[in-house]
């Protein structure tokens, strides 16, 4: 059947349009400042075989890893022989069962469309939903050693609480036993009922929104229109490949070290173009190999294949036009092969806090190096690089409660083969923003003393690299501060003949006005009235001056 281009438009956006709605409820309902105010969650929309259809304006490491999280929870009610019913909602954050770090939550919920007019929403044994929504938030602290659960950890254990998939509600109710099971493991357990209640909304939001659109289109026009969007983002992308040269591209890159040690982490990788033949017809495919990274480590930038999968379709996706929905279909052209038991692609009992924050970002360096080989007008020069996740917490002396702030921080954005990058803001496989420090002082003993760009961090060139950021942060009572960040031994590269950007730094200033630097990955004590700086990297240079 020939395709309707008006209607793939119409869809297109009706469908994107209730993932950005789900975004927007799960913002407004929240309870902690890493969400409502730094928005660190994101949504998507899945058709009934569980591949995402539409994904809203959100969290790239989150988005392209969802999937997997989604198939755990279709998986997970097959093998128990219990229905994904009307009402129920499946909650896990294990990265080695479709999670990506402990922090990230995720919620999947089915959906159930009205077949007829006057039928409700339901389902039987032998029926399957027909849409699934799902939504994945950053929880300031789910337990474990270190107060936002970010910390310079040598095995998962130690790093928080592990869900499993398991049903949070089943038929609408929520499961008392299993959420004060999770509560109770956790530092801030009002704060993490609020966005788990703030997360159950936006599925209950997408799942609405999806059964309006079916009753007015149709189901099967529906169902029809997503399957169109899938084909439809695999065309693009073949369509872009055409245009790129045939041949294999290598590169590497590091990261600084793993917390433990202090050597550097390679990530390898070899993107090979090729064309085959299909049904008479050259189709052309993508192979990106990461055989030759470095064994997992034993601190915490462990990456799981979902990041490394995620931070793959993050890259590939930016090639195309702004308005080529982000589908699965995206990736049919593409092959990821990540060796077991490597950084990119690490086995348990591994430490992966890291992994979701800091690997994905170099892996998504090193890959577009590989692609500056292949095409270099399209490329920028590398961004910070690090989401420099700084976490403090202790007692708050208002409250006599626990509490733990989290907050990833801006760099300068790498310069672009027409343009310079922008300067402190948050890049590829993060796209937060900082806590306004109003709501931080709030919400929290702490107290912003600077926060301003670092002139002269970005790389020089024929376009100059963005500046990083300096925030500095004093603590109003004693706390335990953790920064698990990158990008301090060598600043992010330059490319066609431009200059890196600075390297990040990390300085504690004491009492008496004594400065210490640090290195990007540590937890220690403050006393009251000592503060943290952070100088966030500046961004590449691109082309000669």
């Amino acid at each position: 059947m020939r395709r309707d281009p008006i209607e793939l438009e119409i869809f297109k956006n009706l469908y994107h349009s209730i993932a950005e709605e789900m975004g927007a409820a799960l913002r407004r309902t929240a309870f902690s400042p890493n969400i409502k105010e730094r928005r660190d969650y994101s949504c998507a929309v899945f058709a009934a075989d569980g591949e995402v259809i539409a994904m809203g304006d959100h969290m790239p490491v989150h988005l392209g890893s969802m999937p997997m999280s989604v198939r755990a929870a279709i998986n997970h009610c097959e093998q128990q022989n219990s229905p994904f019913a009307s009402g129920d909602v499946v909650m896990l954050n294990d990265p080695f069962r479709g999670g990506t770090h402990l922090p990230d939550i995720t919620l999947v919920a089915p959906v159930y469309v009205a077949r007829e007019a006057r039928e409700r929403p339901r389902h039987s044994k032998s029926r399957r939903p027909d849409f699934y929504v799902a939504s994945r938030a950053h929880h300031a602290d789910v337990g474990g050693a270190y107060a936002g659960s970010m910390g310079l950890c040598r095995e998962i254990y130690q790093e928080g609480f592990r869900i499993p998939p398991v049903k949070l509600v089943r038929g609408g109710k929520t499961d008392r036993d299993i959420l004060a099971l999770l509560l109770t493991n956790v530092r801030t357990p009002e704060e993490r009922e609020g966005d788990l209640g703030a997360q159950i909304a936006a599925c209950h939001t997408g799942a609405t929104r999806l059964q309006e659109i079916c009753s007015r289109y149709g189901l099967k026009r529906a169902q029809r229109a997503a399957l169109d969007l899938l084909d439809y983002s695999e065309e693009m992308m073949r369509a872009f490949l055409c245009n790129v040269p045939h041949g294999r591209f290598q590169s590497e890159d590091f990261l600084d070290n793993d917390g433990i040690s202090d050597k550097p982490v390679k990530i390898a990788l070899a993107v090979t173009f090729q064309e085959t033949r299909g049904r008479g017809r050259p189709r052309h495919i993508v192979t990106v190999d990461f055989t030759g990274s470095d064994p997992q480590v034993a601190g915490s930038i462990n990456a799981v294949e979902a990041i490394t999968y995620s931070a793959c379709f993050y890259v590939f996706r930016c090639l195309l036009a702004d308005d080529v929905p982000a589908t699965a279909g995206v990736m049919r052209p593409i092959k990821v092969i990540a060796p077991a038991g490597t950084v990119v692609n690490a086995r348990p009992p591994a430490a992966v806090a890291g992994g979701n924050v800091e690997t994905s970002q170099r892996i998504v360096d090193v890959l577009l190096r590989a692609l500056a080989q292949a095409i270099p007008g399209r490329v920028p020069a590398a961004a910070s690089g690090t989401m420099n996740n700084l976490t403090i917490g202790g007692i708050d002396p208002r409250t006599g409660e626990p509490f733990a702030y989290y907050e990833t921080i801006a760099g300068g954005m790498g310069a672009r083969p027409t343009k310079d990058g922008v300067s402190g803001v948050h890049t590829h496989m993060t796209n937060s923003l900082n806590t306004p420090a109003e709501a931080l002082e709030y919400a929290y003993p702490l107290r912003v003393r600077r926060y301003s760009l670092r002139p002269g961090s970005g790389g020089n060139g024929k376009y100059r690299g963005g500046d990083g950021i300096v925030r500095e942060i004093e603590v109003l009572t004693d706390c335990e501060v953790t920064l698990l960040a990158d990008r301090r031994s060598r600043g992010p590269y330059g490319l066609s003949g431009g200059s890196d950007g600075a390297p990040g730094k990390a300085e504690i200033i004491r009492h008496n006005g004594a400065v210490e630097e640090l290195t990007g990955k540590f937890s220690m004590r403050l006393r009251a009235g000592e503060r943290i700086r952070i100088e966030s990297p500046g961004g590449g240079g691109w082309g000669r001056c």
